[in-house]
């Protein structure tokens, strides 16, 4: 138990210690957070796009097995996609506020 308690010591000092010694950006360096920014709404619209498919797909099955839950169906449908959609909305709003 000693030992554990001296490996989780060391482990948080090493945390700690490491943005001491980081360098300072080089002036006209590459800027990252545009890059990210990319690959972030790149990744948003996918799983956007692959949940809006499996909530469509499933709705339509449940519309085929029960046609007479039609309006609350459509209603979950509706609500899950805007929530969904909300996803992309969001992460396109952070890239506008943070990419100068």
């Amino acid at each position: 138990m000693r030992k554990l308690s001296y490996l989780f010591m060391s482990l948080s000092a090493l945390c700690f210690a490491m943005p001491a010694f980081a360098q300072g950006g080089a002036a006209g360096g590459t800027n990252w957070v545009a890059i990210t920014a990319g690959f972030s709404m790149a990744i948003a619209s996918a799983i956007c796009g692959l949940a809006q498919g499996k909530a469509t797909a499933a709705a339509t099955e449940a519309l085929a097995r029960n046609p007479a839950a039609r309006p609350g169906i459509q209603f979950a449908l509706l609500l899950g996609l805007v929530l969904i959609e909300s996803l992309a909305l969001y992460t396109l709003a952070i890239i506008f506020l943070k990419v100068k």
